[in-house]
Parts: structure tokens; sequence; C-alpha cells
């Protein structure tokens, strides 16, 4: 049965999200202030003793800290809108392709509408991301609903397991 048959609407819950990020050992939440999930996300992340959250300026500032973290061995996820992936392009390329490493990257799909799929939004910015991921490489998943997030653990856990960057599209907006 479909949702609007039932009338059921299924949610994301940023709690939901949160439990799958920590279950895949992420600690260092970088993060450009998102108003796609900061309701949800980033405000419950920033309060959580468990998470170390990086505030940066700019998108491309946070590649440095996520690259300079996995030398350390500790797991970072990068939380943006995704004008701030496409903004930077240039230094995920540069640091997370290049080099090889296990950037995992969150991306609020700021608008996209529920249940149409990014590459068939109304929108632009957001058809392109995927194709973009495509080319760059970049494995990605999109995540609406609570059923969907199991894939954020996966996703992160090969990234750190073939030393690549991943990327999670956040299509559904987190509830508190």
């Amino acid at each position: 049965m479909s949702e609007a048959a039932s009338g059921a609407v299924e949610k994301l819950r940023g709690s939901t999200v949160i439990n799958e990020i920590k279950k895949a050992g992420v600690r260092h939440i970088l993060s450009v202030p998102d108003l796609h999930t900061s309701k949800g996300l980033l405000h419950p992340i920033a309060v959580d003793p468990e998470f170390k959250l990086i505030r940066v300026c700019k998108e491309d500032e946070i590649l440095g800290i996520a690259a300079g973290l996995t030398y350390g061995n500790l797991r970072s996820l990068m939380l943006v809108q995704y004008t701030g992936f496409l903004y930077a392009m240039n230094a995920i390329r540069g640091v997370a392709i290049e080099q090889k490493l296990p950037v995992c990257m969150m991306i609020g799909l700021l608008g996209k509408e529920p249940g149409v799929l990014p590459t068939e939004s109304r929108r632009f910015g957001l058809r392109i991301i995927e194709p973009i991921l495509d080319v760059l490489g970049i494995p990605h998943t999109c995540i609406e609903t609570d059923a969907d997030t199991p894939r954020i653990s996966a996703a992160i856990e090969e990234a750190w397991r073939t030393s690549r960057p991943t990327a999670i599209l956040i299509g559904g907006r987190p509830e508190a």
C-alpha cells in the first residue's frame, strides 16, 4: 500500500541517522551550518557529548580537516548542503579522490521533493548531484526515511574498507 493510500508518511528521524553515524564509529562531525539538516541533525549532534563538532566557514576547509583526521585513523563525517558540495568539488577531487582517502560526506538535498529521485527533481542543482558523483567515481546512497538509514553505517564502513570517499545524500528532512 502506498503512503498516500494509507495516509502514513514515512519519517526520517535525526536520532535514527545519528545512531547509524555512531554505529560506524564516527565521532568527529565537520560542518558548515546546513539549513536542511540543522534542526534534526546538527543541533542534536552539537549537544551530544559523544561527538566532537568542528564548525568551519567554508566547505573546502572541511576537506583538509577530514584528511588530517584520516591520517590519525579517526573517522569523521562532513555535513553540508548540496550547494556546499558543489562549491568544494575541487578540494574533494584533490584531497579525497586523488589521495584515496575515506572522506565521508553527508549532503543535505535542500528542497528535494518527497518521493522524487534527485535526478528527477525540478531543481537543477539537485538533478546534477548524482551524475557528478558518478563522474567523480564516488559511491553514493540517498536516505529519505528511517528504513533507509542502515545504508549510512554501511557506506561509511565501505569507505574505510576501500579507502575512498563516499556520499550519503539526505533527501528527507530529518526531524528532531
